[in-house]
């Protein structure tokens, strides 16, 4: 028996050596941190300080702040187009019109070896009109009085649109004393057309042509008008008689349009200035008159 709980009793020792000891330690106790009162602590990573890689050398760089957009283009034209000039140099004539080198120190020998050449359109103290801009990718044509690319006088009638508002309307039929050879300046940027102001182009065209001493074209076609036509637009109001060219001088352009048709036929449009249940006014029109203007 004895034997027996010895050989039990070595079994247990051997089957103990085969089972890992396994240690239990607690963790020492930790301080807890101190941070400053009122210091905010992020929660998540800031991911908007993470760096961003490099741009790619293939990338198309990107200037559209310094190219001409269709705005600029519009305001050009409504700024420049249709406005008297007094000439403060000779006007070269001809087909092949003259080119000012944007950026470039300006040329006289060349300007003047043109005139000689093709002919004076108008000479110093003269006053011209800016009848044509075009815009291409790397130039603005200027046609002065019809230009000189076509090589015909300027003749007949000129009225030109303006934001909506005629130019001075210039008879040139009888009148030989108006009648001139025209003259085109070519504004040559040697590079995509830039962005440009309507000052800036007036500052480039400045070696020929200045625009500070004449009144705009708007202002002289209103002059034209009856005198109580001339005080409404003064005063921005619209009366029954205007036509809407007149309306938009004296008014602008409407917030809303809107057309209708009566019993007897008679189609009108209503434009109207202003939004209910503010200060509105209603202009109504038949054709191209005033009818009725109502303020509400």
């Amino acid at each position: 028996m004895a034997r027996l709980q010895c050989v039990a009793f070595a079994a247990l020792l051997l089957a103990a050596t085969d089972v890992p000891t396994v240690h239990r330690f607690r963790p020492e106790a930790t301080p807890p941190a101190n941070f400053p009162p009122g210091e905010n602590l992020p929660v998540l990573p800031d991911l908007s300080q993470t760096a961003q890689p490099p741009p790619s050398k293939d990338a198309p760089k990107s200037d559209k702040s310094d190219k001409m957009d269709q705005r600029s283009r519009i305001e050009i034209l409504r700024a420049v187009s249709g406005e008297f000039a007094r000439v403060v140099r000779s006007l070269p004539s001809g087909r092949k019109g003259f080119h000012i080198k944007v950026g470039q120190p300006f040329d006289e020998s060349l300007a003047e070896r043109a005139v000689a050449a093709g002919g004076s359109a108008a000479g110093p103290g003269d006053q011209v009109q800016v009848t044509l801009i075009e815009f291409h990718d790397r130039s603005i044509v200027i046609d002065i009085n019809g230009g000189g690319r076509q090589h015909t006088r300027w003749r007949d009638r000129v009225h030109l649109e303006v934001s909506g508002m005629p130019t001075a309307k210039v008879e040139q039929a009888g009148s030989p004393g108006l009648q001139r050879i025209g003259s085109t300046l070519y504004l040559d940027f040697d590079r995509r057309l830039p962005a440009v102001t309507p000052e800036q182009l007036k500052q480039y065209l400045s070696t020929f042509l200045d625009f500070a001493r004449q009144r705009s074209a708007a202002v002289q076609w209103v002059e034209t008008l009856p005198p109580e036509m001339q005080q409404a637009i003064k005063d921005k109001r619209a009366l029954v008689g205007m036509d809407q060219e007149m309306v938009i001088a004296a008014m602008g352009r409407p917030d809303k349009k809107v057309r209708e048709r009566d019993d007897s036929g008679l189609e009108t449009e209503d434009w109207i200035y202003g939004h209910p249940p503010g200060r509105t006014v209603f202009v109504k029109f038949a054709g191209d008159k005033v009818i009725s203007v109502k303020q509400f």
